[in-house]
């Protein structure tokens, strides 16, 4: 079995980006397959456990029942609305399904956040989340206008984003700055953003580019060892596959500076041609998409194979 035919034998949600990135396939192949991500496999098994509140786990970032986990150790629930709307979007599901759009009129119209009862898509005060939210609200067809213009106010001196702003910090984060370049770039290829929004997507890529998407700027070390681990779902968090992603989703010529980012990623194909799933994220999950951390992974393989394709067709010779 070549790898192409191991990642075409699988759940819809990755077949689907499998024939559109990497086979070509004729756009109503892609388009029929991608159907079925809302009513078979991970899709449909996600979308059928949203409930009568029109929440997953009665909550918008943590499930109502789920105020102890720090005390027990056990690592961040990922079963609320937040990161269950970032599967499907992950998946790819349509979003002009009608299955979808009942589901996300949901969450709109009864969904609110912990922090002090905003409504869903009208975000809460922490960037990392707002970002998150400007990216399914621009997915599912939802005004996140007032949720950009907060993210622009909240840009750092430095060119990133930092949740621990309010709290006096005035570095910005990778982790947050990803979230809120990944919500900017998706509201500007919705709506063609504005000059304000552009110039600050613009000045949060140099942010990263200038550490070369995982070093520290003033002495070029390593900042956090699990960024050169590629996990998948990535939920928050920030790792270097992640920022290869956002920049290739971008659609520019690659930038010199990820090179050193690109020679990682090509140095962990395995000699099967798959990347293996790292540094999986622990916390309550509503099912498991893959095995165990260290084996072969459908979702990294896809993923590092078509930022791949991108950086090699694009780059400057």
């Amino acid at each position: 079995m070549t790898v192409l035919d191991w990642l075409l034998d699988s759940d819809p949600a990755i077949r689907w980006q499998v024939l559109r990135d990497l086979v070509h396939a004729p756009a109503e192949v892609v388009a029929a397959e991608r159907a079925r991500v809302a009513t078979e496999g991970w899709g449909a098994r996600l979308l059928a456990l949203q409930g009568e509140d029109g929440q997953w786990a009665e909550g918008a970032c943590f499930p109502a029942r789920s105020f102890n986990w720090r005390d027990e150790n056990q690592g961040q629930p990922w079963t609320a609305t937040l990161p269950t709307l970032q599967l499907l979007c992950d998946f790819g599901v349509d979003p002009c399904s009608d299955r979808v759009r009942r589901a996300v009129a949901l969450v709109r119209d009864r969904c609110r956040w912990e922090h002090a009862g905003q409504p869903f898509f009208s975000g809460e005060v922490e960037p990392c989340i707002n970002g998150r939210t400007v990216a399914l609200g621009v997915y599912f067809g939802q005004n996140v206008d007032g949720v950009v213009s907060r993210l622009l106010g909240e840009q750092l001196g430095d060119g990133g984003w930092n949740c621990e702003a309010e709290n006096g910090s005035v570095h910005s984060s990778f982790a947050t700055t990803i979230n809120v370049l990944e919500g900017l770039l998706a509201h500007e290829h919705a709506t063609g953003g504005s000059v304000e929004s552009i110039a600050a997507r613009r000045r949060g890529e140099e942010y990263l580019l200038e550490r070369r998407l995982f070093r520290r700027k003033s002495t070029g070390e390593i900042v956090n060892p699990n960024w050169v681990q590629f996990s998948f779902p990535i939920r928050w968090h920030y790792d270097v596959l992640r920022a290869l992603e956002y920049f290739r989703s971008v659609g520019n010529a690659p930038d010199p500076r990820m090179d050193e980012a690109i020679d990682l990623l090509r140095s962990k194909q395995q000699p099967n041609g798959t990347w293996l799933l790292e540094n999986t994220h622990p916390g309550k999950v509503h099912f498991a998409l893959e095995h165990v951390d260290g084996q072969p992974s459908q979702w990294n393989t896809l993923r590092a194979l078509r930022v791949l394709r991108w950086f090699d067709k694009n780059s400057i010779k």
